[in-house]
């Protein structure tokens, strides 16, 4: 008889830890009508302290009024996560939205499900809230019925936390044309030592150098835009001047303009040695868990050059375009931020060639020559990044020479 009430017992046990922790009322239904969300729910963590009401409220009670469930917002895992919110709020992943909505002029011309229905940018750049102080941000944040922070890393509902700290959960926004660090890594040494045994986790993931110790502040020492100043060796200042008159942030004389502001804002650029300086430590010391101290120094050092050797290119090609709108060979745009400078923050709402080529090289080959460095991929420097920004320069001083034989000839 005991050995029957045992087995009873496991199998009640088994049964009871499929099924759901907390009943509620909201799971009556919703087992009919989404029952994926509800088995989500229930293999996570959450739903044995949580209900539904926890995050969505208790307005919603028919499908009559489901307008009333609340979204959830980064508020609402900070109820309970403040330490992860914290950390999270002080990183660049939060700052997300900021570089979409500050750039209107480019914004605004996509189609609205690009942008507020988020199939476009804003797929990934619907993270971080504002205050009114930063134009249209409130406007864009109303909208985002579906852009809360933490769910991006954490999938609703089930908020895995092993799921997160999987290099795959990186993968949907860190991928492809400005930013491929999920092939660069995936295919690199580090990648290939990870997945081909993930048990024994030889090789690190993007959580490993970016989140170490779990921490949720993400940071790097160059930020997205691969800019510092001060820059103490003068001929790549010089590179770099140009870059930031192009970007909108240097007018024509080297003055600051109010789109330094935005970037500030945004975290794009180091703007002291300070800060770089401590970016760099905070990476030197990740590395130095698998790597000796001198290596990882003259490592990193190494991309650094691959910033400076693509900004050379770079620079090179802004100052032809340059040329081309101060001699009136391209009409100055109204919303021209320096002058005679293009500006790379219209991407490719451009109406030239030699312009279309100028943003490839900006937000594609340039990013490839110095991301695939930094993650240890030299096949993605060479030959989706280096080579072709060479490529687009041959193009663009051919380009440019055709345009101003056309351009006397009138």
């Amino acid at each position: 008889m005991r050995v029957v009430l045992c087995i009873f017992t496991v199998v009640l046990f088994a049964l009871s830890s499929t099924s759901y922790a907390r009943p509620s009322s909201c799971e009556d239904c919703h087992k009919k009508v989404t029952p994926g969300i509800v088995k989500d729910f229930n293999r996570g963590k959450m739903s044995r302290r949580l209900t539904c009401k926890s995050c969505h409220g208790s307005a919603h009670k028919s499908a009559k009024d489901a307008h009333k469930a609340k979204l959830p917002t980064i508020k609402t895992c900070q109820r309970c996560h403040k330490k992860q919110v914290k950390q999270y709020m002080s990183g660049k992943h939060y700052l997300g939205l900021l570089p979409v909505v500050a750039f209107p002029n480019f914004a605004h011309k996509q189609p609205k499900a690009f942008i507020a229905g988020q199939k476009g940018c804003n797929g990934c750049h619907n993270l971080g809230i504002y205050d009114e102080k930063v134009r249209h941000a409130v406007e864009y944040r109303k909208y985002y019925k579906y852009g809360m922070d933490c769910q991006n890393c954490h999938t609703r509902h089930a908020f895995s936390v092993k799921e997160a700290r999987e290099p795959e959960a990186c993968n949907s926004c860190h991928t492809g044309f400005d930013h491929a660090q999920w092939e660069m890594w995936f295919h690199s040494k580090h990648g290939a030592a990870y997945v081909t045994d993930r048990k024994a986790h030889r090789g690190p993931t993007c959580q490993d150098c970016h989140m170490p110790n779990g921490d949720h502040r993400v940071m790097t020492a160059w930020g997205f835009l691969a800019l510092r100043l001060p820059e103490k060796d003068k001929e790549w200042l010089g590179y770099r001047l140009t870059i930031l008159k192009a970007l909108g942030v240097l007018d024509a004389n080297g003055k600051p303009t109010k789109r330094l502001e935005i970037v500030k804002k945004a975290n794009l650029a180091r703007l002291d040695e300070a800060s770089w300086k401590k970016e760099r430590e905070r990476m030197i010391a990740v590395c130095k868990k698998c790597h000796s101290e001198t290596f990882a120094r003259e490592n990193l050092k190494n991309a650094d050059l691959m910033i400076k050797a693509a900004d050379k290119i770079f620079a090179e090609a802004i100052e032809i375009v340059k040329d081309l709108y101060k001699d009136g060979i391209i009409p100055k745009k109204t919303n021209q931020a320096t002058w005679p400078y293009p500006d790379l923050l219209n991407f490719y709402e451009v109406d030239t060639p030699i312009e279309e080529i100028l943003y490839n090289m900006f937000m594609d080959y340039r990013m490839k020559t110095y991301q695939a460095a930094f993650h240890i991929m030299p096949d993605y420097t060479t030959w989706y990044g280096y080579a072709k920004l060479k490529e687009a320069l041959v193009e663009i001083k051919k380009e440019a020479e055709r345009m101003r034989r056309e351009h006397t000839a009138k």
